[in-house]
């Protein structure tokens, strides 16, 4: 059995909790569940309905005869308000219209008439997971919380779905052990009063992208100024990521009109031919008030950095460790300056952009607009013309598109165009990976592929909501590394208020090959000045990357060293050990390797024990 190490405490930000249907057996199982300093809110009867770590400005709770309910998280509600709509409750489907009216980022739960009702976010930056244990379904909002009661080692085939680059939908967003069960984030997941009886019930579905952006505009403005608000309402000093890029510089301005004080916190980059220190200062001509803080570009820690010594709680393979020091290292001294959260642009490609996939379309049904807008993207993109043809006559449903990938995962990646106008990016596995695996990921991709529906009949909406879910896994467990770090972060893009409004977009005003980011320019005109507008470009920080690829292949090649993936017949050691050696490898600059690191290095933070051997 793997046992899962306890953290170094929990920071405000990292609120996680299992929930209980109100019953003796499942107040017997709740008793699994508690740890040294867990908290616990209870049913009527004072059996546990909530068990787990929060702090108190992260729950707000309210009850009204038998009804209870608790928002998590960052929501701006407060109890009186929370308690009328508590008193006004008579089923529990009538949640769905209150999570959808409720700006910020938090999981709902509640009880009703003996049944729990669990949801997280449509955007999957918290999510849902449920499990039998002792014959007592219980929901929680972590995966390996359930996985460690049982007592499970993670599952050998999902690890080696995880060595995919990339994971396509659904598999994705499967828990690593096949006892848990993933609520998908459009999804709530219901316990009946018999404490067993389980099901998901949809209470989110994508807008329609057809709103004119003159009109979307202000809506978009408002619900960014109400998601930064939710953060910065209670004053204090907060901290903001400035990159002089659209994203941060639009979120920078938006808190600085807030009752809070603002710090602006830059990275330049070691390339010199980057411009964000040049952006980042021009908006702070802007910023009278605010504090500007500029970190020594050479003291950033490259990619790869202390990749031996992650020991965050993950509840999966997460790509982020490959940035996990660059993201925490300015967090401590951000907190020395007084900041109580520190807010970040992350997101802002994935809502004020989308997929070029939704041309697939936009050609069938605006013809004239499709061709022209596809000349500029070929220019912009350098996209062939035949490839361009073949990727536009493509109308292979999803399950198809899955299942012809499954034949194909030792090919050559597929070419940009086919990715930018297709389903999104084929999955590949590489020559370190066994042929074991190789059967393992091909068998799970045809059994998905039998009866899988994309997120959205229209290509580009499902590359647009698979692109969000999965920034979305990384900055979850981004999120709980800062909390531990003592500073947690936020990304207001990333509500589902902002996303909503974002995609409600007509496609062809949201991308265009004319325009970059027209979306948030759009919306932030008024708040964010014209000149910090103009910028039309981001910093790459390829050259950090491969720095960090270069400069750390002593710990590359340790990693590699008593693999776990090795051991479990998962990747060939000796070539990754032989790639180590050689960090100037064709492709490896390309992030070929990141799946299996990301899976390494969260089997080492499993201790003791391995995963289980494959199923035969």
């Amino acid at each position: 059995m793997t046992e899962l190490h306890e953290s170094a405490g929990t920071g405000p930000g990292d609120a996680h909790f299992a929930v209980f249907t109100d019953r003796a057996d499942a107040a017997a199982v709740a008793r699994s569940f508690a740890r040294p300093g867990s908290r616990t809110l209870a049913h009527a009867s004072g059996r546990p309905w909530l068990v787990g770590h929060w702090h108190d400005d992260e729950v707000v709770t309210a009850s009204a005869g038998g009804v209870r309910l608790a928002v998590v998280g960052c929501c701006p509600i407060d109890a009186d308000e929370l308690q009328r709509r508590t008193a006004r409750l008579r089923d529990l489907a009538e949640l769905d219209a209150l999570a959808r009216s409720l700006p910020g980022s938090f999981h709902l739960v509640c009880a009703l008439d003996g049944r729990v009702r669990v949801q997280g976010t449509a955007s999957g930056l918290r999510l849902v997971f449920h499990a039998e244990i002792d014959g007592v379904r219980v929901a929680a909002t972590r995966a390996d919380t359930l996985a460690a009661v049982l007592g499970l080692d993670p599952d050998v085939e999902e690890l080696a779905v995880r060595l995919l680059w990339p994971a396509p939908y659904p598999l994705s967003e499967t828990s690593l052990w096949r006892a848990v069960t993933a609520v998908p984030p459009q999804d709530a997941v219901i316990v009946a009063p018999d404490g067993r009886t389980v099901r998901h019930t949809r209470w989110w579905t994508p807008p329609e992208p057809d709103r004119p952006l003159a009109e979307a505009a202000p809506l978009i403005r408002e619900a960014l100024r109400e998601a930064v608000d939710a953060r910065t309402r209670q004053g204090g000093v907060v901290s903001c990521d400035l990159s002089g890029g659209l994203d941060s510089t639009s979120v920078c301005f938006l808190a600085d009109r807030s009752p809070a004080r603002v710090l602006a916190s830059t990275w330049p980059g070691r390339d010199p031919a980057d411009t964000d220190l040049r952006w980042a200062e021009r908006a702070m001509e802007h910023l009278p008030d605010v504090e500007h803080v500029v970190w020594d570009a050479d003291a950033s820690p490259l990619v790869y950095e202390d990749l031996l010594t992650v020991d965050d709680l993950l509840d999966e393979p997460t790509i982020g460790v490959m940035d996990r020091s660059r993201v925490l290292h300015h967090l401590p001294g951000l907190a020395a300056r007084g900041s109580r959260l520190h807010l970040t642009g992350i997101g802002g490609d994935h809502v004020a952009w989308c997929s070029e996939a939704y041309y697939h379309r936009l050609l069938r049904t605006r013809p004239l607009l499709a061709v022209r807008q596809l000349r500029g993207f070929r220019a912009l993109w350098q996209w062939p013309l035949g490839g361009t043809v073949r990727a536009l006559a493509d109308s292979r449903p999803y399950g198809k598109w899955l299942a012809d990938a499954a034949g194909r995962l030792r090919a050559p990646s597929p070419p940009s165009v086919a990715t930018g106008l297709g389903w999104g990016r084929a999955p590949r596995l590489f020559d370190w990976v066994t042929p074991e695996a190789e059967r393992m990921a091909r068998r799970a991709l045809l059994t998905s592929a039998a009866g899988v529906s994309p997120l959205h009949p229209d290509r580009g909406m499902h590359s647009d909501l698979e692109q969000i879910r999965s920034c979305t896994r990384v900055i979850r467990q981004w999120d709980r590394m800062a909390a531990r770090a003592g500073l947690p972060m936020a990304s207001p893009f990333l509500d589902d208020r902002v996303i909503e409004a974002c995609l409600a977009v007509r496609p062809g005003e949201r991308v265009s090959p004319w325009t970059y980011k027209p979306v948030l320019s759009a919306a932030m005109r008024g708040i964010v000045p014209e000149a910090c507008l103009r910028r039309a470009d981001k910093a790459a920080a390829s050259m950090d990357a491969a720095n960090g690829l270069r400069e750390h292949r002593a710990d590359l090649l340790a990693l590699w060293e008593d693999s776990r993936l090795e051991a479990l017949g998962l990747v060939d050691g000796a070539e990754l050990r032989r790639l180590a050696r050689r960090p100037a490898s064709p492709g490896l600059s390309d992030a070929v390797l990141y799946s299996t690191i990301a899976a390494e290095v969260w089997l080492r933070g499993l201790t003791p024990g391995h995963a289980r051997a494959p199923r035969p």
